[in-house]
């Protein structure tokens, strides 16, 4: 047993957080509190957190977030869990190279040998899609996702839909599977009849059909589809999740290993929904280390479905160079091999992470700001 020396975040390009924990023996590990366009106010608790921290002993990962949980009194919500998952990331990576194991090996060992994936195409305003995805098949995926639609108004003109149904057929015929984001765009209104529309060309799954803030209208609209109904990215604890097991009303679970406490409460959300026969497709249109993270429960989870990476997604390419692949050591841990990427078969998180570039590039990196959408009438409207 040894206790931590030193936590450590850096803000890097294009819009991430990461953060790397040491303890007292010179072992570390890796984590990530990506936050996307709140990157200050995580960075403010991880402060807070750091001076907790510091000095416990580093192999009790459940007592140390049981301690940021409980002892901080108010609690929950995307800041503070984002703050704790990246700690609770990196101490899992930390103890697993202590033991030279894989991270999944600590979580109960694989059941499955490889994970499916999927890719974005199409950007906030959806474009080209089949060019992308051709693109995407070429890279070895099978599996695509897009916004369902630009930014639309509460009450919009039904017209508005129409360019919705092209899109996903063009992209279906190409012999893909296709989700369909609605982003919490629509209200309900406008997702009742979009939910209809959609159903008969099957689309993979549609995610955050409403916002998770109206479970009443998420379990009337499930009601109205057999299209299945993901969302979770807005949830942040299992405490979160409960009413939507408990109302039926979600088939996917879409946990974010950054903004749910990290693998530690991950897991403990994945085994609630496979007890009420509930898939898990984390979300993760985040940099590395949270994509590493995820695959390492994927790999140890029953009822784990598919799992987002954001290879050349749009808020990559848009800030220039940096991508996916940037801080690693070797790249071709993510590779993927019809549809899928292979379990990593190195130790921890099963990735090096370029600790030289992520230093540099913080030096420089300023904060990431979410994107703002207005109507014709210049009302805001859902990003």
């Amino acid at each position: 047993m040894t206790k931590i020396k030193s936590i450590e975040y850096f803000r890097v390009l294009p819009r991430w957080l990461f953060v790397k924990v040491c303890d007292e023996e010179g072992n570390s590990g890796w984590g990530e509190s990506t936050l996307e366009g709140h990157s200050e106010a995580v960075e403010g608790t991880l402060n807070a957190l750091i001076r907790r921290y510091e000095g416990y002993e580093a192999d009790d990962i459940e007592h140390l977030w049981q301690s940021a949980w409980r002892h901080g009194f108010y609690r929950g919500g995307a800041v503070f869990m984002s703050a704790i998952s990246g700690i609770d990331i990196a101490l899992w990576d930390l103890k697993a190279r202590k033991l030279k194991v894989p991270i999944y090996q600590l979580l109960g060992g694989k059941v499955r040998n490889q994970v499916r994936v999927y890719a974005w195409i199409g950007g906030d305003r959806p474009s080209e899609v089949e060019k992308q995805a051709r693109t995407r098949i070429d890279q070895g995926f099978n599996a695509v996702k897009m916004n369902a639609t630009a930014d639309i108004d509460w009450l919009d003109s039904p017209s508005a839909l129409e360019s919705s149904l092209e899109r996903l057929k063009a992209v279906k015929a190409l012999g893909v599977d296709v989700a369909l984001d609605f982003h919490g765009r629509l209200h309900k209104p406008m997702a009742k009849q979009l939910a209809r529309l959609l159903e008969p060309y099957t689309p993979l799954f549609i995610e955050e059909p409403l916002l998770s803030e109206h479970p009443e209208g998420v379990a009337q609209l499930s009601k109205l589809t057999t299209t299945p109904i993901a969302l979770g990215e807005r949830l942040y604890s299992r405490w979160d999740v409960k009413r939507f097991l408990e109302d039926a009303s979600v088939d996917v679970l879409q946990p974010d290993i950054s903004h749910v406490g990290g693998i530690s409460e991950i897991k403990k959300i994945s085994a609630m929904a496979e007890a009420y026969d509930v898939a898990i497709a984390p979300h993760c249109p985040l940099g590395p280390i949270a994509l590493a993270a995820s695959i390492q429960v994927a790999l140890s989870t029953p009822n784990f479905a598919i799992q987002e990476m954001s290879l050349g997604i749009h808020y990559n390419t848009e800030a220039g160079e940096h991508d996916l692949h940037s801080y690693l050591n070797d790249v071709s841990v993510f590779n993927v091999v019809n549809g899928h990427v292979k379990a990593p078969v190195g130790i921890g998180l099963g990735i090096e992470v370029n600790e030289d570039a992520v230093r540099r590039v913080s030096k420089l990196a300023q904060p990431w700001l979410p994107k703002e959408f207005h109507g014709v009438d210049g009302a805001i409207r859902e990003w």
